[in-house]
């Protein structure tokens, strides 16, 4: 016989996944009364790839801030109100977006006719921003916490049922049976989420945009383009104090730095460049890649992955 006591939670909504997504919607619907539990898998400070910030995305996040009396979030709208308010959350300058085209086994030759930079921001004050995702969505997470949301971590749900008036996610947390009811549920647990799996939904065909793996991770050390290639004439801002891309035949690298040491950095690969280099190899597949592209691999010559 089983004796172990089942935790249950009785909420209005139960938003799954504690990303920015979960942890603003779940901060909303507590400032419109409602009752909330915020599942998540894992735990905070986690690891997860890191994010950009664009112009009209932080006009959105204003426009939630203020919608919803949300005034400790609002700063995170640009770099300058973020570095004032909250210097303890970590995150990057966005200054816009750079691009290099690189040939396979050439060395990157100084061209401009193979670079493109795109400026977002007229200076650092209101600079979009790259995201430290494991302090960021923890501060979020805090957040919600204070305006008395339900946090639920470390819990693995595992099945849906309908009652009708009501939902059921039962799962375990810690190892224990956990059971969570709510009126309404939110997925926002990503891309074939715990509903995606729950209720059998088929993969949906990408629209537009070819099939592509990603192969990233975290890195300290990694070297500044604008250091080992300088660039001529007067850019409009730092060349890495940007959303920097390596671009080639089937795919890019991502570079985006945070004030704390750390670049977040991968690849995008079409399947084809993707089974070419292994990807599944992990780092070994990472540096077949920077050996093609023999100008990016100076850039982590002396990096580390954390």
């Amino acid at each position: 016989m089983n004796l172990t006591p089942i935790e249950h939670f009785d909420v209005d909504v139960a938003v799954v996944g504690s990303g920015f997504a979960g942890s603003l919607t779940a901060l909303g619907l507590r400032k419109r009364g409602r009752s909330v539990a915020l599942v998540e898998r894992n735990r905070h400070p986690r690891f997860v790839i890191g994010e950009s910030s664009t112009p009209l995305a932080n006009l959105l996040l204003e426009e939630l801030a203020d919608r919803y009396d949300l005034p400790r979030i609002r700063p995170f709208s640009k770099w300058g109100t973020w570095q004032r308010t909250r210097p303890d959350v970590a995150v990057g300058l966005k200054r816009g977006f750079t691009f290099f085209f690189h040939r396979p086994g050439e060395a990157y030759v100084d061209d401009r006719d193979r670079q493109l930079m795109v400026a977002a921001s007229p200076h650092d004050g209101i600079g979009d921003t790259h995201w430290y995702r494991p302090e960021f969505d923890q501060a979020l997470v805090r957040e919600a916490e204070n305006e008395g949301v339900i946090y639920v971590d470390n819990t693995r749900l595992e099945r849906f049922r309908d009652e009708g008036s009501r939902a059921v996610l039962e799962g375990t947390r810690d190892g224990r049976p956990v059971q969570i009811a709510a009126g309404f549920v939110i997925d926002a647990s990503g891309p074939r989420g715990f509903l995606h799996r729950a209720l059998g939904f088929e993969d949906a065909a990408l629209r537009w945009l070819p099939p592509t793996q990603g192969l990233y991770t975290h890195f300290t050390g990694a070297d500044r383009w604008d250091r080992l290639m300088p660039c001529e004439g007067s850019p409009p801002f730092p060349i890495d104090d940007a959303a920097l891309h390596h671009v080639f035949p089937g795919g890019w690298i991502w570079m985006l730095r945070f004030n704390n040491g750390i670049t977040s950095a991968g690849a995008a690969l079409t399947d084809r460049v993707a089974a070419d280099i292994k990807a599944a190899d992990g780092a070994v597949a990472w540096n077949r890649l920077l050996a093609e592209l023999p100008s990016v691999g100076r850039q982590f010559t002396r990096a580390e992955a954390v």
